[in-house]
């Protein structure tokens, strides 16, 4: 949101922001309206902000309005999210479709998605299209597909040996100890219990020097009360979320994104960006980056845990005795991502916007 924001800024639009919160300093060009609610509920509390949004926007003349958040009103609407409605009944029971959390949340990605709409949305995956069809008929010309973003600043590699002297130190690991690093927040999604699984699997003189790192925002207690219950706790760290994790993903010996389920994963990008053979889920959107670009293994769907665990301790023994494979992998991953970063310059989402704002004001215009 801030870099589509400040690309818009930086062409002459002035943008405003309506947020339930905000951390961290507020750009000086940047308008932003902090309208905090209050609900017993999660969905309640967006329901106010909703309302105290628009009611803002409607006392103002904005040429467009461009949402992160479903709701009925937007012009515009950024897909970072699954289908809702599918998951609900492919995953769901019959009473979690009827408690009124979960009508409301239908009721607003309705909104957003049906032929009814004209909202157009702006999706950095291909893989949620065809739900969003299936349930909502949603129109090819509504939809616009973004690349990837990954920043040449933020992605740019390091001495490799320095990173892993770097990683190891950090946490306290011995010097040749083989890491596989998990990063996202949400562990439960990114599926941090497959991995711990996977390595309490492991033949106990492989498992003796190898760690397995999650670095993540999210309550590590039934993750640490896990690995104490298969025996792994002393080679399992749980961290905060970082400002590191370029460095950290460029000292691993692995990147692990096992998720149940993910609409991107853009870490499994970042991994190849760092030059980390990576082990992810076929169920990730982004895991056919990762075969594409043969960074790595790609475990298929539908999940097994055995056949995660034998993929798992694959990397582990062939990264440790082989000169070629990391190379491979990783060279391969390198070369992928320069084509990716080069479709995306950062502004691309801004691009978007700006010409569907002036088609809005020439459809005005010629009404």
């Amino acid at each position: 949101m801030l870099r589509t924001a400040n690309e818009l800024i930086k062409r002459g639009h002035e943008v405003d922001v309506f947020t339930l919160s905000w951390q961290g300093e507020v750009p000086k060009k940047m308008a932003v309206h902090v309208l905090p609610q209050t609900g017993w509920f999660n969905y309640q509390r967006y329901k106010k902000f909703i309302a105290a949004t628009f009611n803002a926007i409607e006392k103002s003349n904005f040429d467009y309005v461009f949402g992160y958040n479903r709701m009925a009103g937007l012009d515009a609407h950024f897909a970072a999210d699954p289908c809702f409605i599918e998951r609900a009944y492919t995953q769901r029971s019959f009473f979690y479709r009827m408690v009124p959390r979960t009508q409301w949340f239908a009721a607003c990605e309705k909104a957003v998605f049906s032929t009814e709409s004209a909202t157009h949305i702006l999706a950095v995956a291909l893989t949620e299209k065809p739900h969003f069809q299936k349930w909502y008929g949603l129109q090819d010309e509504r939809f616009h597909y973004i690349p990837p973003y990954l920043s040449p600043e933020r992605f740019a590699l390091e001495n490799k040996t320095q990173m892993r002297k770097y990683l190891r130190q950090t946490f306290g690991f011995g010097a040749t100890d083989f890491v596989y690093l998990l990063t996202g927040s949400g562990f439960s999604m990114k599926g941090l219990d497959r991995a711990i699984l996977a390595l309490a699997a492991m033949p106990e003189q492989l498992r003796a020097n190898t760690r397995l790192v999650a670095v993540g925002q999210d309550n590590p207690k039934q993750f640490d009360n896990m690995a104490k219950k298969v025996g792994v706790q002393a080679h399992v760290i749980i961290s905060k979320g970082r400002t590191d994790i370029p460095q950290l993903m460029q000292g691993a010996d692995v990147c692990v994104h096992p998720a149940y389920r993910e609409n991107t994963g853009l870490v499994i990008l970042e991994g190849m960006a760092c030059g980390t053979p990576m082990l992810v889920t076929e169920s990730c959107g982004y895991a056919n980056h990762v075969k594409a670009a043969d960074a790595g293994i790609v475990s298929a769907m539908p999940f097994n845990q055995s056949q995660f665990n034998a993929e798992w301790l694959s990397m582990r023994e062939a990264l440790a005795r082989v000169v070629k494979t990391k190379p491979k992998w990783a060279k391969n991953g390198l070369a992928y991502i320069k084509d990716i970063m080069a479709a995306n310059d950062g502004s691309a989402e801004a691009n978007i916007l700006i010409a569907l704002a002036e088609a809005k004001k020439a459809a005005k215009g010629n009404g």
